[in-house]
Formats: structure tokens, C-alpha cells, sequence
């Protein structure tokens, strides 16, 4: 009888981590539950963002370098930083337990255009006050008028990306954009990688649970929660593929609509949540407003939105990706951390962000009702503009 039990248990547990790690996800599953994830982010803390982490990083290479006299906060202890590493580590996870782990490579052009294009993103993330998720997402989330400004920023800037990546194809010679073959996981001549790949992914979610712990235990448990919840959010986005930069290409390459359906559910489902704590003053109604509206997003949009074409992922698509193994993106994080310490220095050093603009709460403009009215109209445009257009492709251009 026993026997039988286990056999059950073990067969039942199989077909599960079939479903979750082996099987990709339907993206309309994974934008609710990022939707789910950035509302429970907001309850637990602040606001999700991803911005903030990559300037920490930025911060503390040059302090260290000496560039900076002032002693930015440890990686390990700011809470941006930790849910950007705990996004990478469950993509890490998720990408090892599915044997998707893979350093891949890519040519020395494509190495330029990681740096070129995580520059851009750092540079327009700073102008605008956050990347594709602080400066769109999170801002349209919660009622920032700059969200909608930078909307219209990313869509412009994807539409001159993809314009410099056609040019690029048919005038920059092949050799310099091929590939070299990916490299293959250390010693895999003598072991079997493919079993040990989800065993190895395993472990990392254990590390993940226990650094929870252990920061609980020394009183932080808010910065250990933060890097649970990024590592959800990391594994979510890699089981499912979810890039926002593919919501504002295929539009004009492809005329796909399916991301650009994903991103505006999430967008009605993450705002629709954000009313309800808002409103009860679970949070204060101004929290996560402060995106420079009008220019400053849109102007960071625009440069963002090339940037992330160039990179070939936005900001939280380069994490995820990263933690698959792209060496290019991998690179784009750095120059993302680099570019946006040093944007936000200058912007701050010459009070640049007066003339940008300022945050502007929706509802203090129209009121709740109008506000939740314009909140909803919005996506649900954008999500009904992408499936005319996958139908009739007025505005494919590839």
C-alpha cells in the first residue's frame, strides 16, 4: 500500500514539475500573476522597481573606483537592489531546473550594441524617473500621469529602433553580427548536465529560501521578502517569456498582439489593485508618483525604448535573460547600472530634473471616478489598437 502511495506521489510530483518547469506558460497566465506579485511587492513594501537596484550597483562600482565621495548603501542591503538579484536568480533557477541554462554568445557587434543599448536605457530610465516597469508600469499602476507620457516615449522609441535595426540588416555585413556557438556547461564531457541542471536549479531556489531566513532572523525581513518576490518574479517571467520590449516591437515588426494583450491585462489588474490599497489608505495615494510629467518621460522613454531594441531586452528583460545566460544582456545590465549612476549624477548635479517636469497624481487632475475611467479606457485602446493592426498590419514596417 505504501509502495502504491509513493508511486502516486512520485508520479503526480513528476507531471507537476512538467506543467511548471518544462512546459512554457501561457503569457496571459504569467501577466496576471506579475500583476499578483508587483501588488503584493507594494503591500509588503513600497512600489516594485528595477531602477533603483541598477543605480545601486552603478553607485557602489564608483565609490569604490573613487569617483564618488559618498557611501551609496550595499547591494545586499538596498531593497531594489535585492528584488533585481532575486529576479536574476530565479530566472537562474527556473532556466536550470527546465535545461535551458546556457552561456550564449554572441559577436563582437552584438557585444556593442549590449553596451549601446543598456547605455540608452540607463540614460532614458534617469530622465524618466524608471525603466519599462518604475517609469510605465509601476507609474501607470499607480495613477502617474508620467506613465502614460513614457507609453507613448517607448512606442516611439521602439518604432526608430527597429527602423536602425532594418537599416543594420541590410547594410552592416553578416560576419559582424554572427554568432559564435554558445558554450557548452563546464564538464560536460564527464557529466551528465542535463541531470544535474535541475538538481543545481533546486539548489538555488533553497539558497533563495534560506537567505529569506536568515535575513528574518537578523531583523530584515523585508529585504529578504523583496528577494523571494523577485525570484518569483524572475522565474514567472522566464517560464513565460514576458518582455515588455516585445509589447512595443511587434506591433511594428511582426503585428503580433499577443504581449501587448499579456501587459495590458496586467496593467488593469495591478492599477485595479492599486485603487483599492490607494484608496483605503492601506498606502498613501501618492506613493509611486513622482515620474517627471510630461517631457522628462517621454524624453526618457524615447531614449529608453531605442535602447532596449539595441539590447535586445528591456530593463526587466535583461535581467531574466540574464539569468539564462546571455552574455550580451548580461553586459547591458552593466552598462544599464553604469550609464544610469552617471545620468542620474549629472541630472542631479545641474538640477536638469526641474525643467523635466514633476509627478502628477491622476485622481488629484480628475477626481477617482474619471481617473479609474481614463486608467481602464487606456489599455483596454491599446490591447484593441494591437489586434486591429495584427489583422490589417498598417503599422508593420519590417
Amino acid at each position: 500500500m505504501a509502495t502504491t502511495f509513493w508511486s502516486s506521489f512520485r508520479e503526480e510530483a513528476r507531471k507537476v514539475y512538467i506543467k511548471v518547469f518544462q512546459n512554457s506558460w501561457p503569457i496571459w497566465l504569467a501577466a496576471v500573476f506579475l500583476a499578483i506579485l508587483a501588488l503584493m511587492i507594494f503591500l509588503w513594501d513600497s512600489m516594485w522597481g528595477i531602477t533603483g537596484g541598477f543605480r545601486n550597483w552603478g553607485d557602489n562600482f564608483f565609490y569604490l573606483i573613487g569617483l564618488y565621495s559618498e557611501r551609496p548603501t550595499e547591494p545586499w542591503m538596498s531593497n531594489m537592489s535585492m528584488s533585481n538579484i532575486g529576479l536574476v536568480l530565479g530566472a537562474l533557477a527556473a532556466a536550470l531546473m527546465a535545461g535551458q541554462f546556457k552561456l550564449r554568445n554572441s559577436s563582437w557587434y552584438e557585444y556593442l550594441k549590449g553596451i549601446a543599448g543598456g547605455g540608452l536605457m540607463g540614460i532614458g530610465a534617469a530622465i524618466a524617473s524608471g525603466c519599462n516597469i518604475g517609469g510605465f508600469y509601476n507609474a501607470i499602476g499607480m495613477f502617474s500621469m508620467g506613465g502614460y507620457a513614457m507609453m507613448i516615449g517607448l512606442g516611439i522609441g521602439a518604432y526608430i529602433g527597429l527602423r536602425i535595426l532594418i537599416w543594420e540588416m541590410m547594410n552592416v555585413p553578416q560576419q559582424f553580427t554572427a554568432a559564435p556557438p554558445s558554450r557548452e556547461m563546464p564538464g560536460k564531457a564527464f557529466i551528465n548536465w542535463g541531470k544535474i541542471s535541475p538538481f543545481a536549479g533546486g539548489l538555488v531556489l533553497v539558497l533563495i529560501l534560506t537567505a529569506f531566513y536568515l535575513y528574518s532572523v537578523q531583523g530584515e525581513t523585508v529585504l529578504g521578502g523583496l528577494l523571494f518576490f523577485g525570484a518569483l518574479i524572475g522565474i514567472t517571467m522566464q517560464r513565460a517569456r514576458l518582455c515588455f520590449a516585445r509589447a512595443f516591437r511587434e506591433p511594428f515588426m511582426t503585428g503580433d498582439a499577443e504581449m501587448v494583450r499579456a501587459i495590458a491585462l496586467s496593467l488593469l489588474i495591478y492599477g485595479m489593485g492599486s485603487a483599492v490599497i490607494k484608496y483605503n489608505w492601506i498606502q498613501p495615494e501618492t506613493m509611486g508618483v513622482f515620474h517627471p510629467f510630461w517631457l522628462g518621460s517621454l524624453l526618457g522613454g524615447i531614449i529608453f525604448g531605442i535602447g532596449m531594441l539595441l539590447a535586445g531586452g528591456c530593463g526587466s528583460g535583461s535581467l531574466w535573460r540574464a539569468g539564462e545566460g546571455h552574455i550580451k544582456l548580461i553586459i547591458a545590465v552593466v552598462s544599464f547600472a553604469l550609464f544610469n549612476s552617471l545620468g542620474f549624477a549629472f541630472l542631479e548635479r545641474f538640477q536638469v530634473q526641474d525643467w523635466l517636469g514633476s509627478g502628477v497624481f491622476m485622481p488629484d487632475v480628475f477626481g477617482w471616478p474619471l481617473a479609474l475611467a481614463v486608467f481602464v479606457l487606456i489599455p483596454v485602446a491599446w490591447a484593441l489598437w494591437a489586434i486591429w493592426n495584427e489583422k490589417s498590419e498598417k503599422f508593420v514596417i519590417f
